[in-house]
């Protein structure tokens, strides 16, 4: 039997010159001393590390390459995440509800095999959210102020499971191609006149498909407050770097809350999704019908991954309101509140136009 290997994080890391933290910054491959101005540069000894899935699955390699990290819940919201001691005020990232730093616990998870630096700091990312609330219509002017504060933004890295897999798939089918005829129809004022209409010939169609199906990427926590919108949930992977510490330097990161397993069958779907892709092309012709098949996925393997975005949350009348940024491309998306006072006396403003404008044109 092979040997557990946890491992406690290590996140934080003193400067040789003054002994404050070290963060990273982002956009680069270092870390900075925000006091003397120090520099280190990440060095990544290691490549990518792809870990077989069944073991995994199985609950044989459940302790092989996972490490020891300090987590704090959220009572109101539920959402597990690490916040470093060093932050003087601590809330949650998407409820902005207070946390209590006695409720800290350990935890075991599994290593993370990448991580997506940030490549936008929090300066860039705060002017990003300054400008989107300015172009919103009927903003409460509370929410305008909460954009000159940013107290309650905060850079966070998300866990997501990546899947790879040799795909084969066997089909049946049919392949349809178009022709046309040209027939008689009555038109709307009741004449005849000639219409071309598409019709579709079938042919029988059947074969087999095979590829690798390269990093399926499948969302590793939900909680029931505060899910990333899909508009902002697009990252470039590419710029993966593989796992450092180092990365986490300065910044939130969330624990995966779907297990590993529910995440697999969530990519096996998207593999079948992309099978089906796959034998339309192999079908050919105008258009495809996909009657049977059957998906084998092979050397299949995974990584826990951690991608940035930032995080701004916002209480207004009670209710709860978060704001994203993508902290790699730096697209933003939220929910928002609606002024009702500022809707009443636009609506009013209108009618007294349209009144005026009644009054005057008799």
């Amino acid at each position: 039997m092979e040997e557990n290997t946890v491992k406690n994080t290590e996140l934080k890391k003193p400067c040789i010159n003054c002994g404050a933290e070290m963060k990273y910054q982002p956009g680069t491959t270092n870390i900075s001393c925000e006091y003397c101005g120090h520099q280190e540069t990440i060095i990544n000894e290691n490549g990518f590390e792809e870990l077989e899935l069944y073991p995994y699955l199985n609950a044989m390699g459940a302790q092989r390459h996972s490490e020891e990290i300090s987590m704090l819940q959220c009572k109101n919201c539920g959402a597990t995440q690490h916040i470093e001691e060093n932050y003087k005020s601590l809330h949650c990232v998407y409820c902005s509800m207070p946390l209590v730093l006695e409720d800290q616990y350990k935890e075991e998870w599994i290593l993370p095999g990448a991580v997506l630096p940030f490549q936008i700091d929090k300066k860039k990312s705060y002017q990003i959210f300054q400008r989107w609330v300015k172009r919103l219509w009927f903003a409460p002017n509370n929410l305008k102020k909460a954009a000159l504060d940013p107290q309650f933004t905060k850079g966070l890295y998300l866990p997501y499971w990546t899947f790879d897999a040799q795909l084969y798939a066997q089909y049946t089918g049919q392949r349809g191609e178009y022709y046309y005829e040209t027939k008689r129809v009555r038109n709307a004022n009741g004449k005849m006149v000639s219409k071309r209409v598409r019709k579709t010939r079938w042919y029988p169609a059947s074969g087999q498909v095979s590829g690798f199906v390269d990093d399926t990427l499948v969302e590793a926590s939900k909680q029931r407050k505060g899910r990333v919108p899909s508009k902002i949930a697009r990252w470039n992977l590419k710029l993966l770097q593989p796992f450092n510490s180092s990365f986490l330097r300065g910044f939130v990161t969330e624990k995966y809350t779907i297990p590993l397993r529910q995440g697999h069958l969530s990519a096996k779907g998207e593999a079948d999704r992309i099978a089906k892709r796959w034998c339309r092309q192999d079908i050919g012709g105008d258009t495809q019908r996909v009657s049977s098949m059957q998906v084998k996925l092979s050397e299949e393997t995974f990584k826990h991954i951690l991608l940035p975005v930032y995080v701004s949350a916002y209480r207004y009348n009670g209710k709860e309101y978060n704001f994203f940024v993508n902290g790699e491309n730096g697209t933003i998306s939220g929910t928002r509140p609606y002024s009702a006072w500022k809707i009443f006396f636009t609506i009013l403003a209108v009618l007294i136009v349209i009144g005026l404008l009644v009054f005057f044109n008799k």
